[in-house]
């Protein structure tokens, strides 16, 4: 592990980029419920009765394909993005060279942007999902099991 505190600093290029990547992927979390919220105004279908006084001529419980979509690609966010924040902690604390750790903490980001975006907004067909959410995967899986070597041998 490092032995100096001060990879938990701003100076450091790895901690400083891994906080701006988290902090996107929180804002795009976010702003996939406000998606998810817009959907359903748009087609004004609600999940709980008392809901459909916000507008007139509403439903509630009724399944809607797109809405649907957009709460399964918030619920792949909820399963994905937490590993990443604790993998990507981990490889922070074995000393990564700066390049490596930049490229899977961006290209992370991207590839949640790009699996919100392919699954949620513009929807294509598989297995570009796929690819976008194995990317992701990969680095996850790359970043926690180089901690557990680091770790272990050091």
């Amino acid at each position: 592990m490092a032995d100096n505190i001060s990879v938990f600093t701003l100076s450091n290029s790895v901690f400083r980029i891994y906080l701006i990547c988290i902090s996107i992927l929180v804002l795009k979390v976010l702003l996939l419920v406000l998606l998810i919220a817009r959907q359903r105004f748009r087609k004004k279908i609600f999940i709980s009765p008392e809901d459909v006084v916000l507008t007139t001529d509403a439903e509630w419980g009724k399944p809607d394909p797109d809405i649907e979509r957009c709460r399964r690609a918030h619920l792949n966010d909820l399963e994905n993005i937490p590993f990443f924040c604790v993998a990507a902690f981990a490889f922070i604390c074995t000393n990564p060279a700066p390049w490596l750790a930049h490229a899977l903490f961006l290209t992370y980001t991207v590839s949640r942007i790009a699996h919100t975006v392919v699954y949620a907004v513009v929807v294509l067909p598989q297995p570009t999902r796929a690819i976008v959410w194995t990317v992701g995967y990969v680095i996850i899986l790359y970043m926690a099991a180089h901690s557990v070597y680091y770790l272990i041998t050091n």
